[in-house]
C-alpha cells in the first residue's frame, strides 16, 4: 500500500502546491492514499470549512491538524460533520470532532489515521498522546492492521519517544508542527516507519513560512509585528511509505521534496 503523507501546508502557497503537485504525485507513485496537515493552510493559522473543502477536492483523503485548529472559529461545527478532517485525539472529552478515523483507499483496504499534539512546549494541556494512542490503537486494530499517526509537537524528544512506545503498534509515526523537515527517516526495529518531522509544504524562502524580515524585526526588536504568509520558494515535502497492507508494518519510507517552479501570486 502506497500512502503520501504531507507536512504541514501553509496558506495560499501551500495550497497551490496541493493543487498543481499532487496529481503527478498521485499518478508517479500509484497513491492509495493522502494525508496532509492542514492546521495553517487558510491565511498561515488555522483552517475553514472552505479551505478544508478544497482540499479535499484536490485529492488529499485524510486531513490533520494540531494546535491552530481553533484559530479559526468556524471550524468546530464543520469538524462535528467531515470525519476526515481531524484534531488532535488527546483534546479533553467534548471537544469538537474527532481525532481519529478510518479511511477505505478501496474495497477491503482501510487506514486508520490518528491525530495527536504533543505536551512539551505546547499551549494546549491535553491528556497524555502516549495513553490515548494506546487506547485508539486497541480500537482500530479491530478494523485494518495499517494505522498512521500524525505527532503534532515541539520537542523533537517527545517524538522520538512515542516513535519507540508504538513500535510495532502502527505502521508509521510521522511527526509535524516544527515546518522544517528532518534526515532522520527510518524503519524502527519493530516495523514502524518513522520520521521526527515531515517538513512544511509552502514557501520555503521564510521563516517557517512566514515573511522573513517581519519575522526578523521581531526578534530585533521584541516588539510585536504582524506576521504574513511569504510567497516564495513554494515546495511541497512529505514522505511515502509503503505498507504491508497483510501485516501493517512499514517496508520503506522516503523522504520527498517537490518544487514549485511558478510563484504563487
Amino acid at each position: 500500500m502506497n500512502i503520501l503523507c504531507i507536512g504541514d501546508i501553509v496558506g495560499r502557497p501551500g495550497r497551490a502546491a496541493i493543487e498543481r503537485l499532487l496529481p503527478g504525485l498521485k499518478e508517479e507513485f500509484h497513491l492509495d492514499a493522502v494525508i496532509a496537515n492542514a492546521e495553517n493552510s487558510a491565511g498561515g493559522s488555522g483552517i475553514t470549512p472552505r479551505v478544508a473543502g478544497q482540499l479535499f477536492h484536490l485529492g488529499c483523503d485524510v486531513l490533520t491538524t494540531g494546535d491552530h485548529i481553533w484559530d479559526k472559529a468556524e471550524i468546530r461545527e464543520f469538524l462535528n460533520q467531515q470525519e476526515t478532517l481531524l484534531r488532535p485525539a488527546n483534546f479533553p472529552a467534548g471537544a469538537p470532532g474527532k481525532g481519529w478515523c478510518l479511511w477505505e483507499a478501496a474495497p477491503g483496504k482501510k487506514i486508520g489515521v490518528i491525530n495527536l499534539l504533543g505536551r512539551v512546549f505546547m499551549r494546549y494541556n491535553v491528556d497524555c498522546p502516549f495513553r490515548e494512542a494506546s487506547a485508539l490503537i486497541e480500537k482500530l486494530k479491530k478494523e485494518t492492521p495499517v494505522i498512521i499517526v500524525d505527532m503534532h509537537a515541539e520537542a523533537t524528544s517527545e517524538k522520538i519517544a512515542l516513535g519507540f512506545f508504538l513500535d510495532g503498534k502502527v505502521s508509521a509515526l510521522v511527526g509535524t508542527h516544527t515546518h522544517v523537515q528532518t534526515a532522520d527517516e527510518k524503519i524502527l526495529p519493530k516495523g514502524t516507519a518513522y520520521i521526527t518531522d515531515l517538513g512544511m509544504t509552502g514557501p520555503q524562502d521564510s521563516v517557517i513560512g512566514q515573511n522573513k524580515e517581519e519575522i526578523i524585526q521581531r526578534f530585533l526588536s521584541s516588539l510585536p509585528h504582524k506576521f504574513a504568509v511569504a510567497m516564495e520558494g513554494t515546495e511541497l515535502h512529505g514522505v511515502l511509505l509503503d505498507i504491508d497492507e497483510a501485516t501493517g508494518s512499514a517496508r520503506r519510507i522516503v523522504r520527498l521534496q517537490r518544487r514549485l517552479e511558478e510563484t504563487v501570486v
